[in-house]
């Protein structure tokens, strides 16, 4: 079990960075499977990148703009050069058994969100 709340969503401008943290109420180990998950506007949500036993995966949409990250009690998500496409509620979360990846069905802890909203 773990408890998580996300912090650093912002608006920006396209080609801008961002980087979201997420914070957890305990240690998360690097066993553990941790990701960031997003949902835009009138979309289903996606996942977006996960990190299981240090390796990390992503989304194609996001593959060499974005990069994450576990750390003790943290799970970050640094953004560069973000496009309009990119805009959504960023959700983190974790599991403590299977690892779903970018499918969200395993994780049994989520964060509440934080906006991201990316502008021309």
């Amino acid at each position: 079990h773990a408890q998580l709340r996300e912090s650093g969503g912002d608006s920006v401008q396209a080609g801008g960075s961002l980087r979201l943290s997420c914070s957890a109420s305990g240690y998360l180990y690097s066993a553990n499977c941790v990701a960031w998950f997003r949902q835009a506007p009138g979309k289903e949500r996606e996942g977006v990148a996960y990190i299981f036993a240090g390796i990390p995966n992503y989304a194609e949409s996001v593959k060499g703009r974005f990069t994450i990250a576990q750390f003790e009690n943290t799970i970050s998500l640094q953004m560069h050069n973000l496009k309009p496409e990119d805009t959504g509620t960023y959700f983190c979360a974790s599991s403590r058994s299977l690892c779903s990846g970018l499918d969200g069905r395993t994780y049994t802890a989520w964060g509440r969100g934080t906006q991201v909203t990316v502008s021309l």
